[in-house]
């Protein structure tokens, strides 16, 4: 947690205070007992009732002064804790967005998730415990032990005997439950993971009629989870009785033998409530020092959790390249080179891409096709770096991408990515997304070259209608065409569809591309396709097969030159319709 500390320095001067008032706080307690002792010692034990009042207005006054000081502490503390649980979470979300994809295979979704949500707030409500606690714990602690021994030097001796066996006692419980904090962490993430992929996945898990293995998957591991939390809440759970247990013995101890020294005249009536109190003060300390010291192994496992996370450096950064590129520094934008291109995911036995060699010019729609696997959705992801080649160089006019600046490069590009996805918010929001400062008659056009107008002016609100989270009140067609008009709104130099069409009907798709051949006229366009009739008009198409560059041709000369595509071909339509 110390790595995680440094976040607490925009807020040193309010820790400060908070220290400060929290051990103002401490002093004001540890001097209400004596205080009571001289009550009982002067004006009780006398009769002198004005000395009472004047005391217990004191003690009042004490006392308020006291509970002023600990609501500005707590004030402070919970002020700080959630400001900076505040940065942390923020720090962490900006983080994980630099990611590549790489690093969320590695991390896993469900899992950055629990680390920036349980595991920061884990974090945080131990920092808060610590700004209340680490000072008012041993203060009182120590405090109420100088006092007891002023108070009765030998009566001091019971604690000096329950003490250790308090120690030791916290130290045994917290070594048995300490571990089980740690599986806690990683049985949440398992259990995260097995409900983002029931509920993501609700339709195809209905579909298949699997709701109640579901439901037994989701159970197994809510049981796992449950039985340890059970484990080490048992645990936990003897603490306070055993704390009691010993706090009760040591109680009637103090009042057994002090009132044997009461009775020899050794001692006051007062002095023993007094020390009685400082022996309540000293227990307690120890149990907040207790759940500080079980809950701190907690709050350590879950900042390792989260550093983790902020020590892993993104694979795809711009501090690889010598020289970095700005789209301004760039000439003729907009063609794209493959030279020798091979790639291979992390863990993958085969490469994705072996050896790829082609361009994709300005002005031209590039079409990629292939069967499943060939590598099309692959491609498009290394061209605005998701992933990082292994071999080869890939040139935006004659730069290497590796060379420019990641967002650079990504400003020059309108992608529509495989499985379509939508935010929660409003159509125009959506359509927005693509270009920030894009204007109503801007989205209104986008949306319209994207055929969506249409159904977008059925829907209730037009294009201020709301769309669910997912997009999951439209169809997967109409999600389609709202993820184009996004991508055409930036009015990008390269277009990237990938497999964009497939929930569209022949028609729709026909419409759509032949509104797309205004727009991308001076624009490089690659569209991955499994649909014939898609790609038939491009003017240059790339047949993928196993990774590797089967043909590259017009529809007539693969036809005649390309058996893979002839294929392909042959698998969807009749070879005499298409001639």
């Amino acid at each position: 947690m110390l790595k995680l500390s440094k976040y607490l320095l925009p807020y040193k001067w309010s820790i400060v205070f908070t220290i400060m008032f929290v051990f103002l706080q401490s002093l004001a307690n540890l001097y209400l007992p004596t205080l009571m002792s001289d009550i009982v010692d002067t004006g009780i034990v006398n009769g002198n009732i004005g000395y009472i009042l004047k005391m217990g207005i004191y003690m009042l006054l004490i006392t308020l002064v006291a509970g002023a000081f600990t609501i500005i502490a707590n004030y402070l503390s919970a002020q700080v804790a959630s400001r900076f649980g505040r940065d942390i979470r923020y720090r962490m979300f900006s983080h994980i967005e630099s990611f590549s994809l790489s690093e969320f295979d590695d991390l896993g979704t469900a899992s950055l998730i629990t680390r920036s949500t349980n595991d920061i707030s884990q974090v945080e409500q131990v920092f808060l415990m610590i700004l209340k606690l680490m000072i008012m714990a041993p203060l009182m602690c120590i405090g109420g032990i100088i006092m007891a021994f002023y108070s009765d030097a030998k009566l001091s001796l019971v604690l000096v005997m329950a003490i250790p066996v308090i120690v030791v006692t916290i130290l045994l419980i917290a070594r048995r439950g300490i571990p089980l904090f740690k599986q806690i962490q990683k049985k949440m993430d398992r259990l995260n993971l097995v409900l983002r992929e029931g509920l993501t996945g609700i339709r195809v898990v209905r579909s298949f009629n699997r709701v109640d293995d579901e439901l037994k998957r989701f159970d197994q591991a809510n049981q796992d989870m449950t039985i340890t939390s059970v484990k080490v809440q048992k645990i936990m759970a003897a603490m306070m009785p055993m704390m009691m247990l010993i706090m009760n013995v040591s109680t009637i101890a103090i009042v057994w033998f002090g009132g044997l020294r009461i009775s020899h005249g050794a001692m006051q009536v007062g002095d023993l409530m007094a020390f009685i109190q400082y022996a309540m003060q000293i227990m307690f300390s120890l149990m907040m020092g207790a759940m500080l010291f079980i809950m701190i192994p907690r709050g350590q496992a879950s900042s390792v959790r989260i550093n983790e996370v902020l020590a892993t450096k993104p694979d795809i950064t711009d501090v690889l390249a010598k020289k970095t590129q700005n789209v301004s520094d760039i000439p003729n934008r907009g063609a794209i080179e493959f030279k020798h291109v091979t790639f291979r995911y992390e863990g993958a036995e085969n490469p994705a891409v072996i050896d790829l060699n082609f361009t994709a010019n300005p002005g031209e729609t590039t079409a990629i096709i292939g069967g499943t696997g060939a590598g099309k959705s692959t491609i498009m992801n290394l061209i605005p770096r998701f992933y990082d080649i292994e071999d080869g160089e890939i040139l935006v006019d004659g730069y290497n991408i590796a060379t420019m600046k990641i967002e650079s490069l990504r400003q020059m590009i309108g992608y529509v990515p495989q499985k379509s996805v939508l935010f929660t918010g409003t159509v125009k929001d959506n359509i927005r997304y693509g270009k920030e400062d894009a204007t109503d008659d801007e989205i209104k056009q986008a949306a319209k070259m994207a055929e969506a107008d249409s159904f977008i002016q059925d829907m209730k609100d037009g294009y201020d209608s709301l769309l669910a989270q997912g997009g999951k009140n439209v169809s997967g067609g109409q999600k389609q065409r709202l993820s184009i008009a996004r991508a055409i709104v930036k009015r990008p130099l390269i277009y990237l569809f990938d497999d964009s069409f497939s929930a569209l009907d022949y028609k729709t798709d026909a419409k759509l591309r032949k509104a797309l051949k205004s727009i991308t006229a001076t624009s490089t366009t690659i569209i991955v396709a499994q649909r014939i009739s898609t790609v038939i008009d491009a003017d240059k198409i790339i047949v993928l097969d196993e990774g590797t560059i089967a043909g590259i041709g017009t529809h007539e000369s693969l036809m005649d030159t390309c058996q893979v595509y002839r294929e392909i071909v042959s698998s969807q339509v009749d070879k005499e319709e298409l001639a």
